[in-house]
């Protein structure tokens, strides 16, 4: 291995964030699976692009509607302790989802059900996550961790979709889903094995005035809510691809192999971000990190562009790459300027500004792409998050935001 090669791996050597590390990459393997799965089991079940939106924006009302509520409890509470919760409550909600999928006995309104549990769960996990990670990584290695388990979701996105479209195709979305529950089970069990510093609560006060003190560290600065307004524009528009790629597929480009042969392509740009982002030193991280966001519209455009499933397959690996390159960037520039007494608050805002439209784009595509077609809608997404990205360059507070250094007020480890 070369020396820069095992310089930015040295996280690995943390032993709690090589176990939270483990934990993170068996869970977003599953993830990746789900994705393929539960598309193919609604569409099966009833043939309808508004269905799998429904099932789809089930998931993220109840994530978006958690986040803040998620936020202060990570602040109050053991990180660990709350994440290990929201893994076994997704174990039992995925496990349950697949019995009755491979036992023919599954509907909508269970699927709607048990994705809503899936996104409660989230609620409280996405907002913990942020907050640990710089209490079990010295503060040096905050950007290389976030690059790490980027990767981690690229390997996960591209050995995901196949290894479910092999199950798909082999047996039934059911036992792809299956090995979805039984991820989370192992991420569980490797978050229970961390040993972070002791929790310190802060002091006693409202939980309104815990969320109007992280609104207030949230709204000052200028760089983080123009970014997660853009970002929840985006996933709403991008969303578009999501519902209705697969419905495309279906029909055009070759079926269930089709769509998981662009989502594992997705993924394998997103290894090659991942691995980028290991080793980007720039001076002005969002910048680079925007930059990078405008390969996102690709493949959603490529859609439109009637583009057989080889090219869009193409576009989507530009996609991934641009999307983990801003990931690790954003995700390091929070932890590095947001005190750690906030921090899961800001991210909590973070995430449920970042997800807020994603439920609507889930669930009118397919009602819209009813009324306008499938093309002129995915035409009207694509560029419309051109436009997005570019806009966002625009800023002052993100073109010139600096490299950041671990805030003195957050307890990270110390570098061995």
């Amino acid at each position: 291995m070369s020396p820069s090669a095992a310089g930015a791996l040295a996280v690995l050597r943390e032993r709690d964030f090589r176990r939270f590390f483990i934990g993170q990459s068996a869970s977003l393997l599953g993830d990746g699976m789900v994705g393929v799965a539960l598309a193919f089991a609604v569409l099966r079940l009833t043939g309808s692009p508004a269905d799998l939106g429904y099932v789809l924006a089930a998931r993220s009302i109840p994530m978006v509607a958690g986040l803040l509520i998620g936020g202060v409890v990570a602040d109050r509470l053991p990180r660990r302790r709350i994440m290990v919760t929201a893994d076994l409550a997704r174990f039992l909600g995925q496990g349950t989802m697949a019995t009755l999928l491979i036992s023919g006995h599954a509907a909508i309104w269970q699927l709607i059900a048990l994705q809503a549990l899936h996104g409660a769960a989230a609620a409280a996990f996405n907002p913990a996550s942020t907050g640990l990670v710089p209490s079990i990584v010295a503060g040096g290695r905050l950007q290389q961790a976030n690059a790490l388990r980027g990767l981690a979701i690229s390997i996960g996105d591209i050995a995901g979709p196949v290894l479910a479209g092999v199950l798909v195709a082999a047996a039934s979305p059911g036992w792809a889903i299956a090995a979805d529950a039984a991820t989370f089970a192992i991420s569980a069990v490797m978050l229970a094995r961390l040993r972070p510093p002791a929790h310190r609560p802060p002091p006693a006060q409202s939980f309104m005035r815990d969320l109007r003190e992280g609104w207030t560290e949230f709204s000052s600065r200028v760089w983080v809510w123009t970014v997660v307004t853009v970002a929840s524009l985006t996933n709403m528009l991008f969303a578009a691809f999501l519902v209705l790629g697969p419905v495309l597929s279906e029909r055009s480009l070759g079926g269930p192999a089709a769509w998981a042969t662009i989502q594992a392509v997705l993924g394998a740009g997103s290894v090659l971000g991942g691995i980028a982002a290991l080793h980007i030193r720039a001076r002005r991280p969002l910048r680079a990190g925007v930059l990078a966001l405008t390969l996102c519209p690709l493949p959603t455009l490529g859609l439109a562009a009637h583009l057989p499933a080889v090219a869009v397959a193409g576009l989507a690996f530009l996609c991934g790459l641009g999307l983990t390159v801003f990931n690790a960037l954003w995700e390091t520039a929070l932890q590095h300027h947001i005190a750690d007494k906030a921090l899961s608050r800001v991210s909590a805002y973070d995430w449920f500004g970042s997800l807020a439209c994603q439920p609507i784009g889930q669930a009118t595509a397919g009602p819209l792409a009813a009324v306008l077609g499938i093309y002129p809608t995915l035409w009207l997404a694509g560029v419309s998050q051109v436009a997005l990205s570019l806009a966002t360059l625009a800023i002052p507070a993100i073109r010139r935001l600096p490299a950041g250094i671990p805030n003195a007020q957050t307890p990270v480890r110390q570098e061995s």
